[in-house]
């Protein structure tokens, strides 16, 4: 039986949140590979509450006066850049003492790109004669760059599900005495054949060019084994000492959103659910073998397909009575979708909050990114959070082609008022989207992959990078008053700071009180210093003080 590793590598950002890392991708390719009677591991890279601060890379230079001082208060963004997960070298070594047969490794945000291939370098450093594959939504649309790089001996384009176990059955009859990775190099026109009907393969041909197929999509999700989320670190995924995990119901999105890779105007498959029976057996199994109590569904859109959705939940309900597992749908729920009935059961199978995508409630912006107005559903689905008792999240995005950032700051205040934590993105150009191709003719593209992520304030255009961060801070303060609200504190007076003042580092929620007084006073953002330090952060005044004069302060609601 030939053994397979496939590699979550690690990530190098600002933060990163760990529970939304689960390979569930990899779990679901490991099964395909299972069932064709490969022996699979997983190396999960980012499955060890481990990081190291590394030096900005060059590129990024231009952050250092946005995110250069660090921050203890409540307004803190970022700081440090750090590599999270496994060094490169153990990865090689885990590789190299595992000696599989072949190695997948995964690629799916471009910001991380670099990251990835460094992976697989590193894997050919300590392991160079075995096949290496990239998969991921990075590979499959861009391809040549990918194979660029000399330690990429293969890329599958698209759903890895179908395409990995038939290069795996190649390669096992290619390998003889030979090992796999010498083989390649030397390819007989009929195993270059064989190669060519994979689906959404490319490889170096013998002529030294490229061998281009278009990307691979699974037209039967029910076809598809159960992910093996045995091969899965669940003690490292746990919360409060329980199970946790997410599951993919559906792939794709039947909406046309122009800064979306994954929904109708993109380059990727259309929109297709999987069948309920057997979603609700994965979540059965997960609850039976691993005392789950967290559950996110990382669909696009989980609840555009009411009666599949009540289907889902019902069936869920009946497995987890009194609500004991905890669902989320973390990418956000589209709040025209939401209605009485969905809504409470939703909360009986389980939510406590809703993640609410409302986008922007400018008439304008909306028709740019081909987003209805959701304002009046949004409102009517906070309502219905408010009656079943659930928490609410409404993301917002700013920063894109052509946004007005004084429009942002409306789209802040009208949340203010409003019953529902504010999560604020900083747009990036996401390829494979309309947008990205927007981005392209305007020249607005980075010249990097690593800087179409939103900590990187990726884009100048109308809205500049000072106007994007200093949105971004003005959604932490916010929530810090909504978070007050939530404690019963009054909203402290405006009051002017002294100079050279000096706070207690340790005492972050008082700290915080007169940063929030000195910014109701002349609008300045301040931060302190772990030393206790008072100092101004970098923002556009004139953002500041118009979200001050439309703020009313006795209006501002909590999220409880």
């Amino acid at each position: 039986m030939q053994h397979i590793v496939l590699i979550q590598p690690p990530v190098e950002d600002f933060y990163f949140t760990f529970k939304r890392s689960v390979p569930y991708g990899l779990a679901s390719i490991a099964a395909a590979l299972t069932q064709r009677g490969f022996y699979v591991d997983i190396v999960d890279a980012l499955a060890v509450k481990k990081s190291v601060i590394i030096p900005y890379p060059r590129e990024m230079d231009f952050l250092n006066a946005f995110y250069g001082e660090p921050d203890v208060s409540q307004f803190s963004l970022f700081h440090h850049y750090r590599h999270y997960g496994y060094s490169f070298e153990h990865i090689g070594k885990i590789v190299r003492d595992k000696a599989p047969f072949m190695v997948g490794i995964s690629s799916l945000f471009t910001p991380y790109a670099d990251i990835a291939l460094n992976t697989a370098r590193m894997v050919k450093k300590f392991y160079p004669h075995c096949p290496v594959v990239l998969g991921g939504h990075h590979p499959t649309l861009f391809p040549r760059e990918v194979m660029a790089c000399d330690s990429v001996d293969f890329v599958l384009g698209g759903e890895g599900e179908v395409s990995m176990p038939l290069l795996a059955e190649i390669l096992d009859k290619m390998s003889g005495d030979v090992t796999p990775g010498k083989k390649i190099k030397n390819m007989s026109p009929d195993q270059e054949a064989q190669l060519s009907k994979v689906p959404g393969i490319v490889f170096r041909t013998r002529d030294g060019g490229l061998h281009l197929s278009d990307p691979a999509w699974m037209t039967d999700l029910a076809a598809q084994p159960m992910p093996q989320l045995n091969l899965i670190h669940q003690k490292f995924y746990q919360r409060k000492g329980r199970g946790s995990t997410v599951v993919v119901a559906g792939r794709g999105c039947p909406m046309n959103c122009t800064y979306c890779s994954l929904g109708a105007s993109s380059t990727h498959a259309r929109f297709r659910l999987r069948p309920v029976e057997q979603v609700l057996a994965e979540i059965q199994h997960n609850m039976d073998y691993h005392d789950m109590g967290f559950l996110d569904f990382e669909d696009e859109n989980l609840t555009l397909n009411r009666n599949w959705c009540i289907a889902l939940l019902e069936g869920v309900c009946g497995m987890a009575e009194g609500g004991d597992v905890e669902l989320r749908a973390m990418n956000g729920l589209f709040p025209p979708s939401l209605d009485d009935a969905l809504v409470k059961t939703m909360k009986r199978a389980g939510f406590k909050t809703l993640n609410l995508s409302l986008g922007s409630t400018s008439a304008t912006q909306l028709k740019a990114f081909r987003r209805p107005d959701v304002r009046a559903s949004h409102d009517h689905a906070l309502m219905l959070a408010e009656k079943y008792s659930l928490e609410a999240v409404s993301y917002l995005i700013a920063g894109a082609p052509g946004q007005d950032a004084m429009q942002s700051v409306e789209d802040l205040l009208f949340l203010a008022s409003r019953r529902t934590l504010v999560g604020l993105s900083i747009y990036y150009p996401a390829p494979g989207s309309v947008d990205y191709g927007i981005c392209r003719e305007k020249g607005l593209l980075p010249d990097h992959f690593s800087l179409m992520r939103s900590t990187a304030l990726p884009i100048e255009d109308t809205t500049t990078r000072l106007a994007s961060v200093t949105l971004l801070r003005l959604a932490r303060v916010l929530n810090f008053m909504k978070f007050l609200k939530d404690q019963h504190m009054a909203l402290p007076q405006a009051l002017a700071l002294k100079k050279e003042e000096a706070f207690d580092p340790s005492h972050r929620l008082e700290s915080s009180l007169k940063l929030l007084q000195g910014f109701f006073h002349d609008g300045g953002i301040r931060g302190v210093t772990p030393e206790g330090r008072v100092f101004e952060h970098q923002i556009d005044m004139a953002l500041s003080r118009a979200f001050i004069e439309g703020l009313s302060i006795p209006h501002v609601q909590g999220t409880l």
